[in-house]
């Protein structure tokens, strides 16, 4: 399975865009800036750097922050912990991408059933034995 966030909105202080799975939309995203971290323009900021454009396994495991099994981008460069998860602005973030069904001005909304579809979607490649990657664009 292969998911692809692809950013298009670049802010300030956050970084908006789309996901989607086996080309199909999916949902919309809400990150920290984009420092375009994979070019060396800029240097992460702890709590406020979205992760660096790549391709990267993702899988779900136990959030012992959240407390719950949820969606975890792995092998990020200069990051750990991060997951796909319900938020609505940068401010509901530390680096990690927020998933929504629509877009606002500044983040996303209506959290909870689009994050459910895409553990859903994770579990059911995960009970046939398959790798899930996403790459951030």
């Amino acid at each position: 399975m292969e998911f692809v966030l692809y950013r298009d909105v670049f802010e300030k202080d956050y970084t908006l865009g789309r996901l989607s799975v086996d080309g199909r939309p999916l949902g919309y995203t809400c990150e920290d800036t984009d420092r375009k971290l994979e070019d060396g323009l800029d240097q992460k900021i702890p709590g406020r750097t979205a992760i660096p454009r790549g391709r990267y396994r993702i899988r779900l495991s136990m959030s012992k922050r959240f407390g719950r099994i949820m969606p975890e981008i792995m092998n990020v460069p200069a990051f750990t912990g991060i997951r796909i998860h319900g938020g609505n602005t940068h401010l509901d973030t530390e680096g990690c991408p927020l998933l929504g069904r629509h877009r606002t001005k500044d983040g996303v909304r209506e959290c909870a059933q689009v994050n459910a579809e895409l553990v859903a979607l994770l579990a059911l490649a995960e009970d046939r034995k398959e790798y899930c990657w996403i790459e951030i664009r």
